[in-house]
């Protein structure tokens, strides 16, 4: 599923044009993105949680020479399913 088909999925679920279930998604996007930049967590109750996590620096390999390389520290995101998202999947 991609991005315009959810936005189908939430016009006929919830009744609304195309370009309004366009925004709403867009809207839920934007906020789940700003909250876990500033590092909260969001939690949607049976789907699932989103979090930043920290990656610590380390040594890699470049897959083209084999040579040793570092890798910077960064950030990313992580995604913990729900229960109710869980059972939906191994039904």
């Amino acid at each position: 599923m991609h991005k315009t088909d959810l936005v189908a999925a939430v016009a006929d679920q919830a009744d609304l044009p195309k370009e309004k279930a366009a925004d709403v998604v867009n809207a839920i996007l934007d906020e789940i993105t700003n909250a876990v930049s500033r590092n909260e967590t969001v939690s949607l109750v049976g789907f699932g949680s989103f979090s930043q996590r920290h990656r610590a620096a380390r040594t890699g390999r470049s897959p083209k020479t084999g040579a040793s390389i570092e890798i910077a520290a960064s950030n990313t995101v992580g995604f913990k399913a729900g229960k109710a998202l869980k059972d939906a999947v191994n039904s």
